[in-house]
């Protein structure tokens, strides 16, 4: 379980979100067993959904961030709910370069250059696409330009992944703050020394601060007050029900080819691994019905 808090100034002008996500980012390193680096640049996309998809209007909103990278990840998926719960996956999950300049593990050099893309699912016809080219690839300026340039919004994001020598999580989380649309310019520098003081959110983590504590600390100055809260998972929503829907969507030419081999097919959810059977018969009856 990892907890979202998110924070409102005094005026309501600016509001700020923090996760603790170690839980939300071990459980998927468990599902996708990826080498270090990706479980850094797949778990900090993962972050970045959870921040963004929390809070969204109607029950049922999705939102996904997709990057399309020329890098050895390829391209990377993570997809949140209104609640914070987010899925992923990436096309490789093993990949081995060097630390970058500074020694760390080398998020940009293995996504590269290529494309983001923020897709809102809102209950309308059709979802709201987004794409810019990215930046840096190390994905929160990446995300942060795509609020300046798409949305017009002036959005800090700050995320962190700190993987342990055994490879798994020892602390994820990251924060998000941004003005709304009324707020003036004179919270600006208060808000810009806030962020310079405030240590990386991995260290902030490692010293025992909580995500409400973060979140405060963001609108420091500002006379902030707890806005809401919420528990989020890491949670793919795929079932039997829905893998078959996803195979009636082939057509009955191909759903005839399948039924021909007399051989039972396997569909692999890409975002928990799970595997589901269907057999000639029930690709007959699909078909049938």
């Amino acid at each position: 379980m990892s907890i979202i808090k998110r924070a409102i100034s005094a005026d309501g002008c600016v509001v700020a979100s923090a996760i603790d996500a170690t839980d939300m980012i071990n459980q998927m390193e468990k599902f996708h067993h990826p080498s270090a680096v990706v479980t850094a640049a797949l778990g900090r996309l993962a972050v970045a959904a959870s921040l963004m998809g929390y809070g969204q209007k109607n029950e049922d909103d999705k939102l996904t961030l997709r990057i399309d990278g020329d890098g050895q990840i390829g391209s990377m998926i993570a997809v949140s709910d209104s609640h914070g719960n987010v899925k992923c996956c990436a096309d490789q999950y093993i990949v081995e370069i060097p630390l970058n300049a500074k020694g760390k593990l080398d998020v940009g050099g293995a996504v590269g250059n290529g494309t983001l893309s923020v897709i809102k699912d809102l209950g309308l016809k059709e979802p709201y696409v987004g794409t810019i080219p990215l930046i840096s690839g190390e994905i929160a300026e990446d995300i942060a330009n795509y609020y300046a340039s798409s949305e017009q919004i002036p959005t800090v994001l700050s995320l962190g992944v700190l993987v342990a020598p055994d490879l798994t999580v020892k602390h994820a989380g990251g924060f998000l703050i941004q003005l709304l649309p009324f707020a003036g310019e004179e919270c600006i520098p208060t808000l810009e020394k806030n962020v310079a003081e405030m240590p990386s959110i991995t260290q902030m983590l490692e010293n025992g601060m909580s995500a409400e504590k973060i979140a405060l600390n963001c609108l420091a100055g500002l006379d902030p007050n707890l806005l809401d809260e919420a528990e989020a998972n890491y949670e793919c929503d795929c079932s039997r029900e829905r893998t078959a829907k996803v195979l009636i969507s082939l057509g009955r030419q191909e759903l005839q080819k399948l039924a021909d081999t007399q051989e039972s097919i396997e569909v692999c959810c890409h975002f928990c691994d799970q595997k589901y059977q269907f057999s000639p018969q029930e690709i007959l009856a699909m078909i049938k019905n």
